[in-house]
């Protein structure tokens, strides 16, 4: 069982060199510049790594980009390999992030929530109070009668 600092460290180097190897190395037309790695996870025995990746563009661009990483799997680890110098390079796992899609979902709730605060803002512009401004009793008023006096 490896540390978790190296398995960090491992996962840093495999995220660098993916994404240079991606970005002047392979020459797939389906991997081209719309490909980011966002994040590289290694289990603690440096066995697998699993690197997260969002593709910029509809689903069809991000369905290619899948096809053309799993393509390229064997070139990308022979690459890792070469650089980490680890005696078992890990199999490389390749999962869309969900991050992007996450990030899109919470904007659009909180544009539903601010144009929910406008109209309630617009709604209560010219709102009164149903009672009196100052609904509490105040000692000497006219209002005030006792309640211990019983007759």
């Amino acid at each position: 069982m490896a540390d978790n600092a190296r398995a960090k460290r491992l996962a840093d180097l495999i995220r660098e060199v993916v994404a240079q190897k991606l970005q002047r190395g392979i020459k797939d037309p389906r991997l081209g510049s719309h490909v980011t790695i966002t994040d590289t996870r290694v289990t603690g025995d440096l066995r697998e790594a699993t690197v997260f990746y969002t593709v910029y563009g509809d689903d069809e661009e991000r369905a290619a980009a899948a096809a053309g990483l799993e393509s390229a799997k064997g070139v990308l680890r022979s690459a890792v390999g070469a650089a980490a110098g680890v005696k078992f390079t890990p199999t490389l796992t390749f999962v869309a992030d969900a991050l992007p899609d996450t990030a899109r979902t919470i904007e659009d709730l909180l544009d539903k929530a601010r144009q929910s605060d406008e109209k309630v803002r617009e709604v209560s512009a010219g709102a009164k109070y149903a009672g009196e401004a100052d609904p509490y009793r105040k000692p000497g008023s006219e209002d005030e009668t006792d309640g211990d006096t019983a007759e």
